[in-house]
């Protein structure tokens, strides 16, 4: 930076600024130009001159001299080198904070985790198709899939049997290995992978001849399921410990059953509610009826009073399907449909015209082929 470059121009905060809005300004900025994330022409220059500015702004005597005679003595620039990237703490080590960046970039950190520390092992998913009756009443059965566990042979060590495995030398059994690396920053130590163990931090002299030394095999595994009553459509169940091995003596995964659920013929289904549509003569629906009704539970028996236009709904009480969080059933919504009559014969026709006369109505209609011969015959 040239040595005549104004601090509190570099950072963009006036003179009379705070601590905290010169930190503040400083952190933007050097995020900004870190070389790491800015890639273009000049970002490192920039990403100097920032810390240069921060090393003199951020020390009370520095700034004191600098306001006073407008320069750092005897001094070149604001500090440059290493010594010159100072500030790096005052990010904290939360999230977002330098320390994250840096760690994203060069790795390690005292925080870091084995290589080899216990692993939970991936979970799976399985997919089951049910009827829509055993999603109302649940079921009982078993299921057989293929995944990854623990070989039997070595008990997933790896060994073979009688043997066990060595503690790697190099990494001393953490797996990774400490590796200076030169950066814009200065020397970094970064972690890598240890190149002796691959990471294991063991060194299996005899391999297991099952597993091939991996301490895992592919198996067909049987699981008994038990199904609560009212499981919907997409809706899944946990079975612990049934999903593939862990690593590095890690619990074993978890298995995930997802349901997929036929529908009825009969009924619609909405969560406990079930509907049902139910066809009724005109006469049941003029003078009322007693008629016996379809349900998932059985045949019920369900009143229509007189006078029912179609499209009225009824509900019958704890007929519906189970409620899977909670205790009792939901409803079952019948909805009725007056079907009007086809194809009538001749005494049904003339009912129905009478019926017409007693309230009133003039009905024309369509004549019948017989009204319709009655007529020719007495031309």
């Amino acid at each position: 930076m040239a040595e005549n470059r104004d601090p509190y121009e570099v950072l963009g905060v006036s003179k009379d600024a705070s601590a905290a809005e010169i930190k503040k300004a400083y952190r933007k900025l050097s995020k900004k130009y870190h070389p790491d994330l800015n890639k273009e022409p000049g970002a490192e220059e920039k990403f100097k001159e920032v810390n240069e500015a921060y090393e003199i702004l951020s020390d009370p005597q520095k700034k004191a001299q600098y306001d006073q005679y407008g320069s750092m003595g005897g001094q070149q620039g604001f500090g440059g080198g290493a010594g010159g990237f100072g500030g790096f703490n005052d990010f904290g080590g939360g999230a977002g904070g330098f320390e994250d960046i840096f760690s994203s970039f060069f790795g390690g950190g005292s925080s870091s985790r084995s290589r080899n520390a216990p692993r939970q092992g991936r979970d799976l998913q399985y997919e089951m198709t049910l009827t829509f009756e055993e999603a109302i009443f649940g079921k009982k059965t078993s299921i057989e899939y293929t995944r990854n566990a623990l070989c039997k042979t070595c008990d997933g060590s790896g060994a073979k049997k009688g043997t066990s495995a060595d503690t790697c030398s190099k990494c001393n059994g953490t797996g990774v290995i400490q590796v200076a690396r030169q950066t814009p920053l200065g020397r970094v130590m970064t972690q890598q992978e240890c190149d002796v163990c691959h990471g294991k931090g063991k060194i299996i002299k005899e391999k297991c001849a099952t597993c091939n030394g991996e301490g895992i095999t592919r198996e067909k595994h049987k699981v008994e399921v038990n199904i609560p009553a009212g499981v919907e459509d997409g809706n899944q169940m946990r079975l612990q410990g049934q999903g593939e091995a862990g690593q590095n003596g890690g619990p074993y995964g978890d298995l995930y059953i997802v349901f997929n659920v036929k529908q009825s013929k009969t009924f619609k289904r909405e969560g406990p509610e079930i509907y049902f549509s139910l066809p009724i003569s005109f006469v049941q629906a003029t003078l009322g009826d007693e008629v016996m009704v379809k349900t998932v539970h059985g045949d019920v028996k369900m009143k229509i009073p007189a006078g029912t236009q179609t499209g009225t709904t009824f509900r019958l009480r704890g007929k519906g399907a189970p409620k899977l969080r909670s205790d009792g059933n939901g409803d079952q919504h019948v909805t009725v449909k007056v079907q009007t009559p086809k194809n009538l014969n001749q005494k049904q026709r003339e009912a129905l015209k009478s019926f017409a006369e007693a309230s009133g109505e003039k009905v024309t209609g369509e004549e019948s082929f017989f009204e319709k011969l009655k007529k020719r015959k007495k031309r």
